[in-house]
């Protein structure tokens, strides 16, 4: 009977010898093209295209899911906020009509 050592190294041999070829078949060098050498087919979908025009309104949080609120919270208000927009009393993150004095919990402060 052979050494142990010799028969774990055949086997090893075997397995690698069976598995690299399955394992190099998925692998294919030419990226962007199918089985057939065809370039894929391409798509409609905007959202997909690099090309893609970006939404002309970004979409804002509601005021309910940002917990806005009326009052300040200590000596948190909305006209001492980044997001604040004091010309048109708006929010750049909050849908709506904002008071100077609201808060909402994505308050940060001005730089």
């Amino acid at each position: 009977m052979p050494p142990r050592r010799v028969v774990l190294r055949g086997a090893l041999a075997v397995g690698c010898g069976l598995l690299l070829p399955a394992a190099l078949f998925g692998c294919d060098s030419k990226k962007g093209e199918n089985a057939t050498g065809a370039a894929p087919a391409p798509t409609d979908s905007p959202a997909t295209s690099p090309d893609a025009a970006a939404p002309a309104e970004p979409v804002k949080a509601s005021q309910a899911s940002v917990q806005y609120q009326a009052q300040p919270k200590g000596d948190q208000k909305c006209d001492g906020c980044l997001h604040f927009i004091a010309e048109s009393n708006t929010c750049k993150v909050v849908e709506g009509q904002i008071s100077p004095d609201g808060w909402c919990i994505l308050w940060v402060p001005k730089a």
